[in-house]
């Protein structure tokens, strides 16, 4: 015997969906608290765009445009130069969603890269583009 949601079961799974994903595209509190342990330094900027150039740059776009050649998901990639962050703008929600992947149509890295790696990509990241940032700064809203 097959069993069957009702109606208003099936409502309140997608709300529930729903609510959780604008949780997570609006910003996380929880990830927002991880302090980058990685100076962001020429070096470490150096690495993080060696990595961006390997795993990231054929969606996101060799300027971090969002204008990559290999992106097919639903949405385009993030125009990582900007300065809407719909994921969070801390170093720490940034951290998340490369590890972690997103919602949306991108994989975690977690597993492939090394946590380094992903905090030097942080560092790289932040030196792109209008919404460049000082070190332990979130860029500007």
């Amino acid at each position: 015997m097959r069993a069957s949601l009702s109606a208003p079961a099936v409502v309140a799974v997608l709300l529930a969906g729903a609510a959780f994903a604008q949780v997570k595209r609006g910003g996380n509190p929880e990830a927002a608290r991880l302090v980058n342990p990685v100076e962001r330094s020429p070096t470490s900027i150096a690495a993080g765009r060696r990595i961006y150039q390997r795993m990231c740059e054929r969606c996101h776009g060799p300027a971090g445009k969002g204008d990559g050649t290999s992106a097919t998901g639903a949405e385009p990639p993030s125009d990582l130069t900007d300065d809407l962050w719909a994921h969070g703008s801390t170093d720490g929600e940034i951290y998340t969603v490369i590890h972690d992947g997103s919602s949306i149509d991108m994989d975690g890295y977690a597993g492939r890269v090394s946590d380094t790696d992903i905090w030097n990509v942080v560092n790289y990241l932040r030196s792109l583009g209008p919404a460049a940032a000082p070190a332990g700064a979130a860029p500007p809203r």
